[in-house]
């Protein structure tokens, strides 16, 4: 007699139908992403790097973020050393992320899980989040293929653009020049309106806010983003506990 899957045990699915759901519901997303995944893909040639070079790095690394702050520091004398620690310090941001998906990553099977996490972006991420807490509001059953499905989209369209970017695109030296430099803001701030925040939301959105401007100014490199991420999480921890509405609803 075969042993019981630790996740469906729990309660928790993983399944095709969960996987094709995440993916659909983050396709518009990933063609946004697929607009820095085009920048990407140009700035890796204009820095000397071949095809198959830049197609590695996003089919391996994938992360749109680290990869662009990677090509920053690309040169003759590439500072290893510094490159490495620049993208730790930006990439800490998804241990809090993680924490913030527990309820669902500690329901599945350790393969399930980590294989999740490899194609887990800011994007997938956040509509994860949104998912969580539609399914927790409407009682429904989840389903742990959901992040995996996400993610999957950011990486076929991150994959493809980047070739695109890479082979196609001609005569585009500075890309801020048609606003393309605009794509992460806007994906983001399309992200954020999706969340739908709480008024309980608020304090910690403004402490993170406020923190990351700060240490922008203040600090070197990129500690703002840690910083930032930080004091949200400590806000949204040790601030007041929002009062439940009517019929246990919180506001």
């Amino acid at each position: 007699m075969n042993a019981p899957d630790p996740a469906q045990a729990d309660g928790l699915r993983f399944s095709f139908p969960g996987l094709v759901a995440g993916f659909r519901a983050c396709l518009p997303v990933a063609l946004g992403v697929a607009v820095y995944g085009v920048l990407f893909g140009l700035l890796a040639r204009q820095k000397g790097l071949s095809l198959a070079e830049a197609q590695a790095m996003s089919l391996l690394v994938f992360a749109g973020a680290s990869q662009l702050i990677a090509l920053d520091l690309w040169g003759p004398n590439l500072a290893v050393a510094s490159l490495i620690l620049t993208t730790f310090i930006v990439n800490l941001r998804h241990v809090l992320m993680g924490a913030a998906l527990s309820p669902w990553l500690t329901r599945l099977a350790p393969g399930q899980a980590f294989g999740s996490l490899f194609f887990m972006t800011d994007e997938s991420w956040a509509l994860t989040l949104g998912r969580m807490a539609e399914d927790t509001r409407q009682r429904r059953e989840p389903d742990g293929a959901f992040l995996l499905g996400a993610g999957l989209a950011v990486y076929v369209f991150w994959n493809l653009s980047t070739a695109l970017g890479h082979t196609l695109v001609r005569g585009l030296d500075d890309p801020a020049r048609y606003g393309l430099d605009f794509a992460f803001t806007a994906v983001f701030t399309a992200l954020l309106v999706g969340l739908r925040p709480r008024r309980g939301d608020i304090l910690p959105l403004l402490a993170a806010t406020a923190t990351a401007l700060l240490c922008a100014r203040l600090l070197p490199g990129k500690w703002y983003i840690l910083a930032g991420a930080a004091a949200g999480g400590l806000a949204a921890a040790f601030g007041p506990t929002p009062v439940a509405g009517p019929a246990g609803k919180r506001p």
